[in-house]
C-alpha cells in the first residue's frame, strides 16, 4: 500500500499499525540508521512527511502527529524508517486497507 513514492523515498502503510493512519517514510537506498543517512536525504524525508501530515490528521480526526525514528535495540527493522503516527495513544481500529483508502481517497 504505497501512499507516496519518488526517486528517493516511499511512504507505505505499516503492516502492523499501532494506530489508525500509521505510515512509514522509507529511503529507497539502504541506510541502517538515520545517522548513516546524508543530511539532504533526511531533510527530504521530513519534507515528504510534512506534506502528508495534514491529510493523516484530517482522515483520523486528530489535531497532532508523532514522528519517531527508532535506533539501536529499539530498531526491529535494520533499515531506517520514519514512523508517522496520528495518535499513537489510541490503538488501531481499522485494517491497513481501510486506513489506506481513507488516506488515498
Amino acid at each position: 500500500n504505497f501512499v507516496y513514492e519518488d526517486d528517493k523515498v516511499m511512504e507505505i502503510m505499516d503492516i502492523a499499525p499501532v494506530c489508525d493512519g500509521h505510515v512509514l517514510v522509507i529511503p529507497k537506498n539502504h541506510y541502517e540508521t538515520i545517522f548513516d543517512m546524508p543530511s539532504d536525504l533526511i531533510g527530504h524525508a521530513y519534507k515528504v512527511a510534512n506534506e502528508l501530515k495534514d491529510k493523516l490528521m484530517d482522515v483520523t480526526g486528530e489535531k497532532g502527529i508523532t514522528m519517531t525514528v527508532n535506533y539501536g535495540d529499539k530498531q526491529e527493522v535494520k533499515h531506517m524508517h520514519l514512523h508517522l503516527l496520528p495518535n499513537f495513544k489510541k490503538p488501531a481500529t481499522k485494517t491497513v486497507e481501510e486506513s489506506y483508502k481513507d488516506i488515498i481517497g
